[in-house]
């Protein structure tokens, strides 16, 4: 008999869905809530490695996203002012997939596959709502809910993002997000010509991307070197970001540039980073994705290790006989895997900023991507 049977979710993004699927498909009485009304998923595209298409298939999604996403192979490095290639950094292919090691969806198109995946196993799903207390002894969790009602569980599973409400409410001195110095900029366009997988600009204190999402579009992200966290209103987007694309007198972002409008679905983030140190439970409240080990998009694997959080706390509490040997299971299994992602993608990052040794970018990120290829 698994150590549960039944367990709240709180947070329905990536992370969190996929764990409430995978215990709902284990016989698990699952219920997830989710404090957005809407349901809905914000941004533009999202860059995925290879080890996520994995992930896809052991949610039972792969065929959703082979119809609605784009995988491509390899990343293709350009001259800023030419596009001459400089380099071609292979992707490897996630056995098992069928499908090469590179892969991008707009971000609301994965949620809507995974919103259905989460319905269709069972899941009880309550939207517009979040917790208020959390009140945790020897045999499970009493939860109250912002709508007034409450619930009794075995065990809970914050997944509720970079700021975690549960994560404050269990840990209030626990590190908070630390800005890296760099923002990134994010449009919607029609896929150029010459464009066939992600491809990359570089350029003093900005990087430009182009990552097919979908047959004929791609998303470009623009990430800037930017010493402080500033606000930026929604009307200086675009002209901001063609005056960004002004540095580049390639061709082919030439004509990106000329053909950005406000329909372009313009977004602009800082980029933000946080690795909790171990556990990351407190008694039988678990923490998982971004709520723990935020990272910036510079490996394109943030979504890839909050997914398989949730794969592998499904796992554990599944087959482990207590919560207690679950949740040992899951942190000893994640640790390793979660840390170099946030590190290696932070040391990206620093390496941009500090104009460091493009060598030694290109030798991280091509070992890193071959590390995540690796098993869970």
């Amino acid at each position: 008999m698994a150590a549960v049977q039944k367990v709240l979710v709180i947070g329905g993004g990536f992370s969190g869905m996929s764990a409430a699927i995978m215990l709902a498909r284990g016989g698990v009485e699952t219920h997830l809530v989710e404090i957005d009304a809407g349901w809905r998923s914000y941004g533009a595209g999202i860059s995925l490695h290879g080890a996520t298409l994995r992930v896809f298939a052991q949610l039972g999604i792969l065929d959703a996203f082979k119809a609605t996403g784009a995988a491509t192979d390899g990343l293709v490095v350009r001259m800023p002012h030419n596009d001459q290639v400089i380099v071609t950094i292979p992707t490897p292919p996630m056995p098992g997939t069928g499908l090469p090691g590179n892969a991008a969806i707009m971000r609301p198109a994965l949620a809507a596959i995974l919103s259905e995946a989460t319905r269709a196993a069972g899941v009880s799903v309550k939207l517009g709502c979040s917790f208020d207390t959390l009140d945790e002894d020897e045999s499970g969790v009493t939860v109250t809910f912002t709508d007034g009602t409450s619930g009794r569980y075995d065990v809970v599973i914050g997944a509720d993002g970079l700021f975690s409400k549960t994560r404050a409410t269990l840990m209030p001195d626990a590190p908070k997000p630390a800005y890296v110095g760099q923002a990134v900029w994010r449009a919607e366009l029609p896929t150029p010509e010459g464009v066939e997988t992600l491809n990359m600009w570089l350029g003093k204190g900005l990087k430009v991307g182009i990552n097919p999402v979908s047959e004929g579009r791609s998303y470009m992200f623009v990430t800037e070197d930017r010493p402080t966290n500033d606000w930026v209103e929604e009307s200086e987007l675009l002209p901001r970001m063609k005056a960004m694309l002004d540095q580049f007198p390639s061709p082919i972002l030439t004509a990106v540039k000329d053909a950005l409008s406000v329909d372009s679905k313009l977004i602009y983030r800082p980029l933000e980073k946080m690795l909790l140190p171990q556990p990351w439970h407190v008694g039988r409240i678990m923490l998982i994705g971004d709520a723990v080990h935020a990272t910036t998009p510079h490996l394109g694997a943030g979504a890839c290790i909050g997914m398989e959080d949730g794969l592998v706390i499904a796992e554990e509490l599944l087959r482990a006989g207590t919560v207690a040997e679950a949740f040992a299971a899951h942190e000893a299994r994640r640790w390793d895997r979660c840390s170099m992602v946030v590190t290696n993608s932070a040391r990206l990052s620093e390496i941009e900023v500090t104009g460091g040794d493009q060598g030694e970018h290109n030798a991280l990120m091509g070992r890193s991507m071959m590390a995540l290829t690796g098993p869970v």
